[in-house]
């Protein structure tokens, strides 16, 4: 054709193809970067896929560069504590109910006045089970949660803290070992420990706390309560295969795997010292 209308190859170029579907697509990506400002292109894909679209990560990725769309870089990764023979002391979680971790996290209200927030997760299903937020929270309180959890979601075998006084406190370890569960202490300034915990806690504080701004104790009470639904119930979760905590709750006992793909990896299984 060039040479029949005698035009040098080097100044044509194929007019490109649009998809019908570009401004859809587009449209919807955005609407949920802007909802969910914390998630990447991949939870987008999941969320996007839930909603129908059949996609290409690709595609997705080109769209989410061209509209400026970013994450900010994630906190780097720290070490966990191996042994010299390069075992490691952490006993990973391997059914429901197997091991829990608890941890308190600080935020303020308006007017600078400060409250707590108890939160309690199953590891393995990487459920959040209560956020507990009160302006101050004690021993015995710490024992109520616990009490109507176990009669909510059954007991469990383990549960991790740190050596904070409200977990370390005697009333709670004999109450523990009395209906059977026994207590995993962290080392004193191993926040890395309680991994899972921690974990949860830095999106809890990037996904929501760092975005609200609460003016009264009962309204972070209910905007904490509606976050930890949605995470629960509906916010993708890589470690789950883009699918959220909560049906991963329903798993039986020692299967050691997930619903929702292939067997998990052995990072996951019991280990011991």
């Amino acid at each position: 054709m060039c040479r029949l209308l005698e035009q040098p190859r080097a100044t044509q170029r194929y007019r490109p193809s649009i998809a019908s579907d570009e401004e859809p697509l587009k449209a919807a990506i955005i609407h949920f970067a802007s909802e969910y400002g914390r998630y990447g292109y991949r939870r987008i894909q999941a969320l996007l896929e839930r909603e129908g679209w059949l996609v290409n990560h690709k595609r997705i990725e080109r769209i989410w560069r061209q509209e400026g769309l970013k994450v900010p870089q994630k906190q780097p990764k720290r070490s966990r504590l191996w042994l010299n023979d390069g075992s490691c002391i952490r006993l990973r979680p391997c059914w429901p109910n197997h091991v829990w971790s608890y941890d308190f996290v600080m935020d303020r209200t308006h007017e600078g006045r400060a409250f707590r927030i108890l939160v309690v997760i199953d590891e393995f299903t990487r459920e959040c089970l209560t956020l507990e937020v009160s302006r101050q929270l004690r021993s015995d309180d710490v024992l109520h949660c616990l009490a109507r959890l176990f009669v909510e979601k059954g007991t469990p075998d383990f549960i991790r803290s740190d050596n904070g006084s409200e977990f370390a406190a005697h009333a709670v370890r004999d109450w523990l070992g009395k209906v059977g569960v026994k207590t995993l202490f962290i080392e004193p300034g191993s926040p890395w420990e309680n991994g899972y915990c921690e974990s949860f806690n830095g999106k809890m504080r990037d996904e929501e706390l760092n975005g609200e701004l609460f003016y009264t104790l009962r309204e972070a009470q209910v905007v904490l309560e509606m976050w930890r639904q949605e995470y629960n119930t509906f916010r993708p979760h890589s470690s789950l295969g883009q699918r959220p905590p909560a049906p991963v709750a329903t798993l039986p006992r020692g299967t050691g795997c997930s619903p929702w793909g292939p067997p998990l990896d052995s990072s996951r299984q019991h280990r011991l010292t």
